[in-house]
């Protein structure tokens, strides 16, 4: 969609960081072509242990292969010119293996690195791949008079963490929110209402929806009317209804950190599509079948779908249509349109697409459908009133009586826990659906997500507030941070890496490259505390106080992108 996106080694960015890839690449392309050795690119990542160094390349084991030489001592000969050259960005340069070349970088590279995140700040990591563009995502879609679910949560994480990824990128980011206000689903919510007045409306849907069959004439009709608005008993508890229920969504998205920039509704937007269907009808886009309109995707390797039913109303489908193409209306100038719902729509998302390739060629090019898993629990413990159903709305109620238990059990009472209760609930399921692909389903285990002691979001949240504490403390012993030459560790080696995993979870649109840095992060800061002085440090305090505060600068940065809030104290 972004053709000008690059992952490490193409990403135009605002840090210092890219600038030592560049110049590493520049330095090998100097020597190998030096010594007269052909190679089609230069590629550098990350050793998978640190004190392997800081990059490696096989560049010898490449072109070693090209020139039927022997790579380990061709590794050796451009190991040697490379450490002739090297400046002072670079401690040393060995071969490992067959002819890995590993490269080390010095203590004042990574002094200027974690200068470089204290004195960026907020804007530490930030890049440039989507600077100029503007995209809008859409995400969470939870539909009226239907309880928001734990799909609805997965959606809003992920959404809401992609959303902040790309503005993190320069984007100009809108986010909306798409919604199911007419349908089937609103006239069971209206009958079951009808039969059983005291009844909420989620639970009125359920009864209606389980009561369909033996009703299924009346709960039509109810539909039919909904749409017409041609019945003023039925329009009264239809406004209730999604009234209450946007009320209530609103107070959600509150508690989870989400503004929206547009709220899209199927009876408004969604009916838009009928006369797209019924003006492509004509030109054969669609075809007539049993008095309802279908598109035959076998042609295409895909399956048929209704698109207007046999009474004339429009599908989900349909209403797909007359929502993408009123989102380029509203946003004329968009250069991407970015959708995230769960895996099941798959399918569907896919013969969507192909009509809107056909018919809405542009707007095609510029949609991307994000397809999550599901969420499965570790235990059969958490559940809704009805004892069936996990709502999302239980799930984050359960989440903050259980964190709010374990503060006051740490000594921490009254309205502080209480918030501090809502702002660990969240992060901690947050992480919990974002530490891995997208994609993927996940296992969700309360305690687990809540704990103190890593991969968890409390555990993140709580290693930034005590990095917080400690500068705090470091402010009133009037201890200044210094980047000074000192014996480097793992945490700075860490650190300076940043930039790079915001940048590919950008570029993907995988949030779960963030989570495990952080929680990699996280777990080498809390190993250098355990294990040596900060304040306390004497001459090395200075350094380390500026090693603390880059940490607490790059959890914060990195919460934020995963939607998460970070405490100061905790």
């Amino acid at each position: 969609m972004f053709s000008s996106v690059a992952g490490v080694d193409g990403m135009m960015v605002l840090s210092d960081v890219f600038m030592i890839q560049n110049k590493l690449k520049n330095l090998i392309k100097g020597v190998i072509t030096e010594l007269g050795i052909e190679a089609e690119d230069i590629h550098l990542e990350h050793p998978a242990e640190l004190a392997h160094g800081d990059y490696s390349t096989n560049v010898a084991m490449a072109a070693a292969k090209m020139a039927k030489v022997n790579p380990k001592a061709l590794a050796e000969k451009i190991a040697a010119k490379l450490n002739e050259k090297k400046d002072e960005d670079i401690a040393k340069i060995e071969v490992a293996g067959p002819g890995f070349i590993n490269l080390h970088l010095s203590s004042s590279f990574f002094g200027k690195s974690m200068g470089e995140a204290v004195s960026e700040g907020d804007s530490w990591g930030r890049n440039k791949a989507y600077e100029g563009k503007k995209v809008m995502v859409e995400y969470t879609d939870p539909n009226p008079f239907k309880e928001f679910h734990i799909g609805h949560l997965m959606s809003n994480a992920i959404g809401e963490s992609i959303a902040q990824l790309i503005e993190f990128g320069g984007a100009k980011v809108k986010r909306a929110n798409w919604q199911g206000d007419v349908g089937p689903h609103v006239a069971k919510a209206l009958w079951g209402k009808m039969q059983k007045p005291g009844l909420g409306w989620g639970e009125a849907y359920a009864y209606g929806a389980g009561e369909y069959d033996a009703h299924k004439e009346e709960i039509d009709t109810i539909n039919q009317k909904v749409y017409a608005k041609s019945d003023s008993a039925i329009n009264a508890l239809y406004d209730e209804g999604r009234a209450e229920s946007l009320k209530r969504f609103e107070e959600l998205y509150k508690t989870l950190g989400t503004t929206f920039d547009h709220y899209f509704f199927e009876g408004k937007e969604g009916l838009l599509g009928k006369p797209i269907v019924e003006e492509f009808l004509k030109k054969g886009v669609f075809e007539e079948s049993d008095g309802a309109v279908v598109f035959k995707g076998e042609k295409y390797n895909l399956h048929t779908r209704v698109f207007l039913t046999s009474r004339g109303l429009p599908t989900y489908e349909a209403k797909e249509l007359g929502l993408n193409k009123t989102k380029f209306e509203v946003e004329p100038d968009l250069d991407a349109s970015i959708i995230v719902t769960a895996n099941e729509q798959t399918d569907y998302f896919r013969v969507v697409l192909k009509v809107m390739e056909l018919i809405f060629p542009e707007i095609a090019s510029k949609t991307t459908h994000i397809a999550h898993g599901v969420m499965k629990f570790a235990s059969g413990k958490m559940s809704s009133r009805k004892g069936n159903v996990v709502t999302g709305e239980s799930l984050l109620l359960g989440l903050e009586k259980l964190a709010e238990q374990k503060i006051n059990e740490g000594g921490r009472t009254g309205d502080t826990a209480e918030n501090l209760a809502e702002v660990v609930a969240v992060g901690a399921i947050k992480y919990s659906i974002l530490k891995q692909n997208t994609g993927r389903d996940i296992v969700f285990d309360p305690e687990q997500s809540l704990s103190f002691e890593g991969d968890s979001g409390p555990y993140l949240q709580y290693t930034h507030a005590r990095a917080r504490s400690i500068l705090r403390k470091a402010e009133e012993r009037g201890i200044e941070p210094r980047a000074e030459e000192r014996a480097v560790g793992d945490v700075e080696r860490m650190l300076y890496r940043f930039p790079e995993v915001v940048a590919r979870a950008s570029k993907e649109y995988e949030p779960h490259y963030v989570t495990t840095y952080l929680t990699e992060l996280a777990g080498a800061f809390n190993t250098f505390y355990a294990k040596e002085r900060i304040l306390d440090a004497g001459e090395d305090a200075p350094y380390r106080v500026l090693l603390t505060e880059a940490v607490a600068v790059t959890l914060k940065n990195g919460l934020h992108l995963l939607g998460i809030k970070a405490p100061e104290v905790m």
